[in-house]
Parts: C-alpha cells; sequence; structure tokens
C-alpha cells in the first residue's frame, strides 16, 4: 500500500484529476479560478516592466502595445531633428514611405525622404506608423547620470534598515512586557495599543512635525526614521505570538538566575522568529513606500528618499513617464528580494499570532 503521507511532485499537482484521467467540472473551475488570479496579480507587474523599456512616444501610443516597440526616424536632408517614419496609403492605392514633418488637425504634412523639398499633404487616417522593437535602455542610464538617484537610493536603503531594526527591538519589547508579565491593566494598555490604530495619520502630522522640529531633526534622515517606531501593528503581532511560548521556559530560565534581558534576547526572541520575520516585511515595505511624511519633513534633496525622489520627474506640465517607469521598477526590486526572503515565515508568523 502507498504511503499517502509521501509529498507529491510538482507534476503529479499539476496533472492530478478529480475525476481520475478526464476532466471534472471542479477542475475547470479550479484551473480558469487560479489563471485568472494568477494573471490578476502579475500583469500589471509585467505591463510595468515592459513599460520601462518604451521612448516617451512609445508610452503615449493608442491603443498601447504591450511589447516595447519604438516608431522609426530618420534624418531628412533640411531639417534638424529626425522626423518620425509612416507607411502612407495614397489616393491612387500605392503604399509609400514618408515622413511627418508635422501634424494640422486631422491633416498631416509628409515629405518622401528620398524628395525632401516636395511637401505631401495626407489625412492621418490613411497613415500607418513604422515600428520596430526597441529597448529604451537610457531610462534606465539617464536618470542616474542626470539626478541623484543614487542617493536617493542610497538614503531609502538607511531608512528602511535601520528604522526596521529600531522598529523590531522597540516592538518586541512591548511585546515582551506586555505577554510575560502579569500586572493589573495589561489588557487595557493592549486595548490601548490597539485603539491607535483607529487614530488616522493626517490628524497626528502637526504635531509630529513640532516635536520633529523642536528636536531639530528636519531635514535629516532620523527625522523619517524615529516617529514610526513603534507601530501598534507590530506590538499586536509580536504579543499574540510571544502568549504562545510556552511558560515553563521562562519560569525554568529564572530558576537558573537568568536575567530580564537574557530571557528576553536568548529565549523569547529566537522562538519568536516567524512572527519578527512578518513584522520585518512589514515594516520594509512601509518605510519603503512611505512618502506623505518624507515629504514633509525633508526639504532638501540630499536627504530625499526614493519615493521623494520619483516625484522630482514629475513637473507642473509635464511628467517623464519613461523615467518614472524605470525608476519604480529598481524600487521594486529590493521589496521583493525581502519578500521573497522571507516570505516563508509569513504563513506561521500570522497564524500563530492571530491575525485574520
Amino acid at each position: 500500500m502507498a504511503d499517502v503521507t509521501q509529498p507529491r511532485s510538482l507534476g503529479a499537482m499539476l496533472t492530478a484529476r478529480r475525476g481520475g484521467r478526464s476532466w471534472h467540472w471542479t477542475d475547470v473551475f479550479t484551473w480558469t479560478y487560479l489563471v485568472f488570479g494568477v494573471f490578476l496579480m502579475f500583469f500589471p507587474v509585467v505591463w510595468l516592466v515592459l513599460s520601462s523599456f518604451k521612448t516617451p512616444a512609445g508610452l503615449l501610443e493608442f491603443p498601447p502595445t504591450l511589447l516595447p516597440l519604438g516608431q522609426i526616424e530618420q534624418t531628412v536632408e533640411g531639417y534638424d531633428d529626425p522626423l518620425l517614419m509612416f507607411k502612407v496609403t495614397m489616393e491612387d492605392g500605392s503604399v509609400r514611405e514618408l515622413a511627418q514633418v508635422r501634424r494640422i488637425g486631422i491633416i498631416a504634412q509628409m515629405v518622401d525622404p528620398a524628395v525632401p523639398g516636395e511637401t505631401i499633404k495626407v489625412p492621418i487616417a490613411s497613415r500607418e506608423p513604422i515600428r520596430e522593437f526597441r529597448v529604451a535602455w537610457e531610462n534606465y542610464t539617464r536618470p542616474l547620470e542626470r539626478f541623484n538617484f543614487l542617493t536617493y537610493l542610497k538614503n531609502s536603503v538607511v531608512v528602511t534598515t535601520v528604522a526596521t531594526l529600531v522598529t523590531l527591538l522597540i516592538n518586541s519589547m512591548a511585546a515582551f512586557g506586555l505577554s510575560i508579565y502579569e500586572f493589573r491593566g495589561r489588557n487595557a494598555v493592549m486595548l490601548f495599543v490597539i485603539g491607535t490604530l483607529m487614530i488616522p495619520i493626517t490628524i497626528i502630522l502637526v504635531p509630529a512635525y513640532l516635536v520633529v522640529t523642536e528636536l531639530g531633526m528636519v531635514n535629516t534622515l532620523w527625522a523619517v526614521i524615529l516617529p514610526g517606531a513603534a507601530t501598534p501593528t507590530g506590538v499586536f503581532l509580536l504579543r499574540q505570538y510571544m502568549l504562545t511560548i510556552p511558560r515553563d521556559l521562562i519560569e525554568a530560565a529564572r530558576m537558573d538566575r537568568a536575567s530580564e534581558w537574557s530571557i528576553y534576547w536568548r529565549i523569547v526572541l529566537p522562538l519568536s522568529l516567524p512572527a519578527i520575520a512578518v513584522l520585518a516585511i512589514f515594516s520594509v515595505m512601509w518605510r519603503w513606500n512611505d512618502f506623505l511624511w518624507p515629504l514633509i519633513v525633508l526639504n532638501r534633496s540630499e536627504v530625499y528618499t526614493l519615493q521623494i525622489g520619483l516625484n522630482a520627474f514629475q513637473g507642473e506640465l509635464d511628467v517623464q513617464w519613461h523615467y518614472v517607469l524605470a525608476m519604480t521598477v529598481i524600487a521594486l526590486i529590493p521589496v521583493t528580494l525581502v519578500f521573497a526572503f522571507l516570505q516563508r515565515f509569513i504563513t506561521t508568523g500570522i497564524a500563530s499570532s492571530g491575525m485574520k
């Protein structure tokens, strides 16, 4: 008799059918639901990555294209800038490749690159852009050369790393006190901590800014790191997980004359690693994507974080979307790596902490 507890291979899982070898309607429904879910989650990311390699003209094309296709340009005698090339269907049915000089309403003025002195007026409905597969690598290289993007990236890495470490330390210490120690009013304190989740961030922006100003931390990275170090979500998550740690371990450590710091550092923290990993992922996402608070307390470009730096590509009348998309892809890489490294702890940490 086969061992039913033996793990199945990925191929066996993908080819399993409820109806044996034939398809059951539940198999069709399951696969349809899964494929639709994968498409819904990953298609925007794929679109973002492919669009980051498009030229500015390619981003404005309608209908949009999935692949980074660029319109061919050609240098024409008598014109300073290269002209866009089109396939034009003439009145006699012939097709010519012409370069567009300008467009006025529904009429485009075009020239033949071989005969640049003759201007041809063509309805825009009878022309079609000549495209080629073109990867605009300059979307990634030019921001690194013309803007302080590496400085913004470094500031975001520093803020995210230091803020995450401080958040894990403060929240774990608070959760340790609220889970291990028995004292009157412990539940009331926890309710007060959870109740702060109902306070909108916009209400405390002014008081927090006044405190930061009095401490002289405006235009420093500490102004972004310290105000959000203690989070009610982190305290609640870690406390719920620490409540599952057997009290016999704590009492045994105390009988061996271990200090409270040793119990916290050597026993409770190692046993709480799954919940700490989940909080680390949350903290990295919070700090890496934070925009409003850094925008308020940082006014000098040398201390801008990545999200504030991306805002520099947006002008009053024009948005450089090709740069925004390319730098957004780079901004996604660190968070993706952290999530991929710590994702195995998410299910265990959340399930054991009682969060739903």
